[in-house]
């Protein structure tokens, strides 16, 4: 059915020619020379213009907005009422006519609590999760400027808004991981959570790092026997890579790895693991190399630092020397005006221990640590490897959720169903929490350290997931970026250049990270992530691997030939110098390429509007006469209007050239003096007499 336009403008107390203008800015394609539109088109535009018409006469239809699209999407509602009423009415009074007239049952739906709603919805599912009825989220849909039927896709936010109008609480449901995010081991967008409610205390994840030799390991095990003497734990304790220890009624978590070459391994693959460092320097040897590099990481993955004071049952150490040296690191003590806890302990005699865990949990409390345990969890891969009786096992760190046994799950490239689970007791778990790490077995491959594991709904679902990150890692092997080009990428996306510095003297290095300091720009850096004297080691390696950086050796080489392959294997980009200006050259090159550059706009000529042939809402067809320079097709044009003595020349909008014709043939160009035909792709109302001020944008490249 149509309605005539001379009776609705009639209804409205405006002109035709005016309602066609308004029809065309709400949104609507109309001919100018229509005489009539759909019936459900002039409902929709009678509602929206009768405010702003005091005299629009009435028209004899509903003009609640949500009556109004119960006509609109009728057809398609009566099918899926029908459908619904001929189940329910199945071996009931058959005589029963069913008919749109009959009230829709109302769907029963708990409101207690927050409804899942995911990324992307249709009306009608949205309207069977909610117990909304379909024509009133139209109506509010409408309201808010969207125009859709019962089986158009709304998203999230705009659910949202809908439910809120509503009183009703909703909330993103989660998907299944990205294979980019499984590939690089980005846990971030996985365990953020949209309702903070949701949120509870988790235990803090702690490594502990220091140089060798320095009693990390001994450090961990006298705190593991302290919790055992208390009695807190027992059995068989068993290595899985980590354990967990109570002290006051809260547990810690501690990664029992090989100190930071491990941490930098899982960083190399972007898993964010850790939430404390613990430091350990023994107080009668001071600051190492092996320090040094573990301040440079734990900065790196932005952790607060806690420093072990080690080997204090020694005769004649002081504290106040190791308290000295880090101070040229950058941590102060506390008792020295700074903000990095220091502890004097003794691993050996146990001396200590008691209140480094105290500062663990103080630190904890600050950094406030939550995890939400009532969801699907999502955990990262600590180590992995192929037991004989059990096949393939890994100790996972559970980041969020609640993991149980039977889960069906993605870790990385491989999948499995969880058959056993265990603590570093030994003891059998059935269901793990936030922060707490355990062995699982069920796997069908072995995974690697940083890889993430996902619950998921099905087995179908995890094989076909594990198979596309198989897929796109075997496309990325086969097209693996040179080191510089990913150095050239982890800069684009943070602006920042990082290095690693090693130099033959301690005097060249000063002088290398004075010059580099002085390079300066408002939107790129350079940062050093750790520097040091001597041969380029597996460390520095892996350092540069887990930052996107690049290592800068000046008159220095590799440790070794395996150091050498691991920088291949890992894509890292090793340059050699020997005199500085080369490196602070090519730093600057590096940083130079990075910089937005500055876009121009270079006027080409000017066209005056002389004749308006075809207006549609953005599409126009127009007749000028080019006044200056030359105009060439597809170039984009500023629309200027106003121009006469009192006023100056105004800027209303903007457009491009889509067609540029002479006569009846299309041309690339046409120059001053010239009249021409084009059609424009344009958001504003042209009107006679306007100005196009065509022109086309230049890249100009900066400098540092």
């Amino acid at each position: 059915m149509s309605a005539k336009l001379v009776e609705l403008a009639e209804k409205l107390n405006i002109s035709s020619d005016e309602l066609k203008k308004k029809i065309i800015d709400l949104g609507f394609e109309i001919s100018p020379r229509a005489r009539v539109i759909e019936d459900d088109v002039a409902e929709l535009v009678f509602e929206e213009l009768k405010g702003d018409s005091p005299d629009a006469v009435s028209i004899e239809e509903p003009t609640d907005v949500a009556e109004i699209y119960d006509e609109i999407i009728g057809r398609e509602q009566d099918r899926e009422i029908i459908k619904t009423q001929r189940k329910k009415t199945a071996g009931k009074d058959s005589s029963k006519k069913t008919s749109k007239e009959e009230p829709e049952e109302k769907i029963e739906v708990d409101t207690s609590k927050p409804i899942e709603i995911p990324d992307l919805i249709t009306v009608k599912e949205f309207a069977e999760k909610t117990g909304i009825k379909i024509a009133k989220i139209i109506g509010e849909l409408m309201k808010n400027g969207i125009l859709a039927n019962i089986n158009q896709q709304i998203d999230f936010d705009t659910a949202q808004i809908i439910a809120d109008d509503m009183g009703i609480k909703i909330k993103r449901k989660r998907s299944v991981a990205g294979v980019e995010e499984l590939m690089a081991g980005d846990i971030t967008k996985l365990i953020q959570e949209d309702d903070s409610s949701d949120l509870v205390v988790r235990p803090p994840v702690v490594v502990v790092m220091g140089h060798v030799d320095h009693g990390k390991t001994k450090l961990l095990d006298s705190i593991r026997e302290a919790d055992v003497v208390s009695g807190e734990s027992g059995g068989i304790t068993q290595h899985i890579g980590a354990y967990q220890v109570k002290k006051k009624g809260k547990l810690i978590t501690f990664l029992d790895t090989p100190g930071h070459e491990a941490f930098t391994s899982m960083r190399a693959r972007g898993a964010k693991v850790t939430d404390i460092a613990i430091l350990v320097v023994a107080a009668d040897e001071g600051v190492k190399p092996q320090t040094i590099e573990a301040i440079d990481h734990a900065k790196e993955a932005g952790i607060p630092v806690i420093v072990a004071i080690n080997k204090m049952d020694k005769p004649g150490v002081t504290p106040d020397k190791v308290k000295g040296e880090l101070s040229e690191y950058d941590l102060q003590a506390e008792d020295w005006g700074g903000k990095t806890v220091m502890v004097p302990v003794s691993a050996l005699r146990g001396d200590g221990i008691d209140d480094l865990l105290d500062m663990v949990l103080l630190t904890a409390e600050m950094e406030d640590l939550k995890a939400n345990p009532n969801r699907e969890a999502v955990g990262t891969v600590i180590e992995a490897n192929l037991d004989p009786s059990l096949g393939p096992v890994a100790t996972i760190l559970v980041n969020t959720g609640t993991l149980k046994i039977m889960n069906n799950v993605i870790v990385g490239n491989t999948y499995g169903r969880i058959k056993s689970m265990k603590d570093h007791n030994g003891k059998s778990l059935r269901i793990a929490g936030p922060s707490m790490p355990v062995l699982i077995a069920g796997l069908h491959k072995t995974p690697k350290s940083g890889d993430i594991l996902q619950v998921v709904t099905d087995e179908k679902t995890a094989k076909q997931r594990a198979e596309e990150v198989t897929l796109q890692t075997k496309q990325e092997n086969e097209a693996r970026l040179t080191g510089m080009n990913q150095v050239i990428s982890h800069v684009k996306s943070e602006k920042i250049l990082k290095l690693v510095i090693k130099a033959d003297t301690k005097g060249s290095l000063e002088a290398i990270k004075q010059s580099i300091a002085k390079i300066k720009d408002e939107e790129v850096a350079v940062k050093i992530i750790h520097s040091g004297v001597g041969k380029v080691s597996k460390s520095d390696v892996m350092m540069a691997s887990a930052s996107g950086g690049l290592i800068a050796a000046f008159h220095s080489g590799f440790d070794s030939t395996y150091v050498e392959k691991t920088a291949e294997r890992e894509g890292v980009e090793v340059r050699k110098y020997t005199v500085i200006y080369d490196l602070l050259k090519d730093a600057k090159k590096i940083l130079s390429g990075l910089l937005e550059a500055e876009i121009l706009k270079v006027v080409l000529g000017k066209a005056q509007i002389k004749q308006i042939f075809l207006t549609k809402k953005k599409e126009k067809i127009i007749g000028c006469k080019i006044l200056n320079g030359k105009i060439l097709n597809k170039s984009n044009f500023d629309i200027i209007r106003g121009k006469n003595e009192e006023k100056e020349d105004d800027y209303i909008g903007e457009g491009v050239i889509e067609s540029l014709r002479k006569v009846d043939k299309e041309v690339k160009e046409i120059g001053e003096g010239n009249d021409c035909g084009m059609k424009v792709i344009s958001n504003v109302v042209f009107e006679e007499g306007d100005i196009l001020e065509v022109y086309k944008e230049e890249e100009k490249r900066r400098t540092i």
